[in-house]
C-alpha cells in the first residue's frame, strides 16, 4: 500500500466541518481529508491511519467538541512520537487567552483561525504548512509542487535539499 499524507479535521458542528472541506477539497488529491467530529473519534481514525502506515501532514482541530477539547488533543498529538510533526492548527471562536497559550507551548501550535475564517487564509495557511511538511518528510517534493508552493519547492531542490527531522 502507498503510503500517504491525510490532512485531518475535527469539528463537532457539521455546517463548518462541511466549510472547512470544500475550502480545502483544493488539496485532497494529494492529501485524502479525513473529518471526526470528537476528539474520541480522531484519536481513532489517527491509529488507524497510522497502524496504515499514514501520515498525518495537518489537523485543523476545533477547540469545544464533545468529551475532551481540542487543545487536549493536539497536546496529545505533540507528546506521540508518531503526531508530533504534524502541523498543528486551531480554529475556533471559543478558546480563551489560557487554552490557546497551552496549545502555544504544549502542542507545537503552528496556527490560530478565529471563525469566521476567510477562505483565502485558510487556504493560504494549508499550502505553507503543508508545504513545510512534505519538506521535512518527503524524498521527492516534485509532485507536490502543483498544489503547494512551488517556490519553496523549486528552492529547496535548487539547494540540494531532502527530508529532515526538523
Amino acid at each position: 500500500m502507498e503510503q500517504k499524507i491525510y490532512i485531518l479535521v475535527v469539528e463537532d458542528e457539521p455546517d463548518v466541518l462541511d466549510s472547512i472541506v470544500r475550502d480545502i477539497l483544493s488539496f485532497e488529491e494529494f492529501f485524502p481529508i479525513e473529518m471526526a467530529d470528537a476528539a474520541e473519534e480522531a484519536r481513532d481514525l489517527i491509529q488507524e491511519l497510522l497502524d496504515n502506515d499514514h501520515q498525518i501532514g495537518l489537523i485543523l482541530c476545533d477547540h469545544v467538541l464533545p468529551g475532551d477539547n481540542g487543545v487536549e488533543l493536539l497536546v496529545e498529538m505533540q507528546k506521540n512520537e508518531a503526531t508530533s510533526q504534524t502541523r498543528k492548527v486551531l480554529i475556533t471562536g471559543q478558546a480563551g487567552l489560557q487554552e490557546t497559550v497551552r496549545a502555544v507551548n504544549e502542542a507545537d501550535l503552528k496556527h490560530y483561525i478565529s471563525k469566521p475564517w476567510q477562505k483565502e487564509e485558510l487556504v493560504g495557511i494549508v499550502r505553507e504548512l503543508l508545504t513545510d511538511y512534505v519538506l521535512h518528510h518527503v524524498k521527492n517534493p516534485l509532485p507536490y509542487m502543483q498544489v503547494l508552493n512551488s517556490e519553496r519547492i523549486a528552492e529547496f531542490i535548487r539547494k540540494g535539499g531532502g527530508p529532515s527531522d526538523q
